[in-house]
């Protein structure tokens, strides 16, 4: 159904923009949605405040850094400044929707984000009503996508990442018996502990489930359940507020079980909580610093002499993996207004299943549903001695993403 309406609207703009050509040059330089004057604006929908800041402002940060790269576009012979549109969505599915709507009246041309799969299904509706465009950068809940037409993503899916970190539990550790922990209600922890579920219990182990109270900030009794009942693997898909909390209470109660994170612990807040402890920590990423000299070096240099981006990136220059995908979601971006030759909203759409990108987290495509095409995974683990990531090995899932 995407292909088909891809098609059609493209059809329909090569019509609409030779019109406009005919009476006043470029469409993106007519006042046409997403584009004014000389500058096409991207939307950014992300948390600044709330449980996913510290993520929500890693991501952008990668925005930031690559438009400060790139701060132009190419369309129709004419060069366009690329503006980013703020809009923080709060770390909140009650939030989002109005941040989505402020992004929508703000005329911009597609969106980028969200950092967290809740914020992203509640604030998809608004974009999908108004034809606009979003390209999730690490949403990796299905249903981000699942029904709506506008909303594509480049990052992998939950359900192979699960499989990736139930693959690596059994290969690494011989686990049998794994405890999974998530907060209660929270659509990213609940279905990452499902799909976690279905693949260990597959391959015939045993999995634990508890879930935890929102605003939760005693983990004491269901780390202790964990050890009591004999897990071999403790895994953790929580926010980073939680995880940090997790980490410091398992160190202190010396639980001696290796913990297993999503892509979410992949922050600099929780190895924090790890140094100079005995915790066994392994996230499953996107990015794995050393992926890519160049831009490795652009980012730290940009982080040291700005400031506000030290202190966006929680006051050291670690490389976080979703600044890398909102670098690489920048370009995609780009590629996909070049692509529709225009800052009008429905030619972008229309030309976004076929943009392809060969970005420093990996080659980026979109199949027919919009998600990413991805088959692996970064596997790295907390250094506790340096307070660093240590790259453990790159995954595939047995599945699909």
């Amino acid at each position: 159904m995407k292909k088909i309406i891809a098609m059609l609207m493209a059809a329909a703009m090569v019509v609409g923009l030779t019109a406009c050509n005919a009476a006043a040059g470029s469409a993106a330089g007519n006042g046409s949605a997403g584009a004014s004057g000389d500058t096409i604006k991207i939307g950014v929908f992300e948390p600044s405040t709330g449980d996913s800041a510290s993520g929500g402002k890693k991501e952008i940060l990668g925005m930031q850094f690559a438009n400060a790269e790139t701060p132009t576009v190419e369309v129709g012979g004419k060069t366009y400044n690329v503006e980013l549109v703020m809009a923080d969505n709060g770390s909140s599915a009650d939030k989002a929707p109005s941040a989505a709507s402020e992004l929508v009246g703000k005329d911009v041309a597609l969106v980028l984000g969200s950092y967290g799969s809740g914020v992203s299904m509640a604030g998809g509706p608004k974009f999908e009503e108004a034809g606009l465009a979003a390209i999730g950068v690490t949403c990796t809940n299905p249903n981000v996508t699942a029904g709506n037409d506008y909303y594509f993503r480049i990052c992998f899916l939950d359900n192979f990442q699960a499989d990736v970190l139930a693959n690596f539990a059994m290969d690494k550790f011989s686990a049998k018996k794994a405890y999974c922990l998530g907060e209660n209600g929270n659509e990213y922890d609940q279905g990452l502990c499902v799909f976690f579920k279905q693949v260990f219990e597959a391959a015939g182990g045993e999995v634990i489930t508890d879930s935890f109270p929102t605003n939760n900030s005693d983990f004491t009794s269901y780390l202790n359940k964990a050890k009591s009942e004999g897990a071999d693997v403790i895994f953790t898909p929580v926010s980073i507020a939680y995880a940090k909390q997790i980490m410091e209470q398992a160190a202190s109660l010396d639980i001696g079980i290796p913990f297993l994170g999503s892509d979410t612990l992949d922050d600099n807040m929780v190895l924090e909580a790890t140094k100079g402890t005995n915790l066994q920590l392994y996230v499953s990423t996107f990015y794995q610093e050393g992926g890519s000299e160049t831009f490795d070096k652009g980012i730290k240099d940009y982080i040291n002499n700005n400031s506000d981006a030290m202190t966006a990136n929680g006051g050291n220059d670690t490389i976080s993996a979703v600044t890398a995908m909102g670098y690489d979601a920048y370009y995609v971006a780009l590629e996909a207004i070049k692509a529709a030759g225009s800052g009008d909203k429905a030619a972008i759409k229309a030309a976004i299943p076929g943009v392809t990108y060969d970005g420093v987290s990996g080659s980026i495509a979109f199949d027919s549903v919009g998600d990413a095409v991805r088959d692996t995974a970064y596997i790295k683990t907390a250094d506790t001695a340096t307070g660093t990531w240590a790259f453990e090995k790159v995954q595939k899932g047995t599945g699909t993403n």
